[in-house]
């Protein structure tokens, strides 16, 4: 069975007079371990799509169902749970919190589940150290990189262990060395299983991924496999210790 089961996916805006077709008739199978790369112009939709893969927002009409999911059935609370099991976020400002130590960024996803401080610290140290950051367990954001600081994201973003990880535009304020740095990460989170569902514009960064949408006016008009011609192994940790 599809991770991932998208069949007549419409989102309409009202504004006005007009009534904006957000997304119009999506149907898409993403299956577990895909690295895909979401590409079209502003207001093609494929904003607007990850907002919806991520629970953010609600279809007009269609249906999503995610690992046995169908996000149009769930009510709030469900789409909280949802948000805080299923799915991981990447954005392109990092959004970490600017009082929290790196370690506290990445735990406080932890303290809505039950989990003893113990244990979130344990868990946050570990996967900052896999993720190359074991130095900067207590820097606060204004005291690290751009790209540190989107590890630091992206440890938060896996702390719950998600099926999904969703990326807005992820490398979109970092220069083309840290970006790619960050891809290559992205590349061997895939490599162990981690399916990737990134947003960009840049025709660079969907050669990281296995596979690429393209999308126009609310609707699919490409579907195009990828060979992954980008990715420099030296660039990020090894596959072994994200595994």
């Amino acid at each position: 069975m599809a991770l991932i089961e998208i069949r007549g996916l419409r989102r309409y805006y009202v504004m006005g007079d007009t009534v904006v077709r957000a997304l119009d008739g999506v149907n898409l199978t993403i299956e577990q371990g895909e690295f895909l790369c979401l590409m079209g112009p502003s207001g093609s939709g494929k904003s607007t799509l990850l907002n919806m893969l991520g629970g953010l927002d609600k279809p007009t009409d269609g249906s999503i169902v995610v690992a046995g999911h169908r996000l149009s059935e769930l009510d709030e609370n469900g789409l909280a749970l949802y948000r805080q099991h299923e799915v991981g976020f990447v954005f392109q400002s990092y959004n970490l919190i600017p009082t929290f130590t790196a370690a506290q960024n990445v735990e406080f996803p932890l303290v809505f589940t039950g989990v003893s401080p113990e244990e979130r610290r344990h868990r946050a140290g570990n996967l900052l150290t896999e993720l190359g950051l074991g130095d900067r367990l207590h820097h606060h954001p204004t005291e690290m990189s751009g790209g540190q600081q989107q590890r630091v994201a992206v440890a938060r973003s896996l702390i719950n262990q998600p099926h999904i990880l969703l990326g807005d535009e992820p490398t979109g304020n970092l220069d083309s060395k840290t970006g790619a740095e960050i891809l290559n990460l992205f590349v061997r989170l895939n490599r162990t299983g981690q399916t990737l569902i990134i947003v960009t514009h840049d025709p660079r960064v969907a050669e990281y991924g296995t596979r690429t949408i393209h999308m126009l006016d609310g609707r699919i008009v490409e579907d195009v496999e990828n060979a992954q011609t980008n990715p420099d192994p030296e660039l990020s940790p090894t596959e072994e210790s994200l595994s």
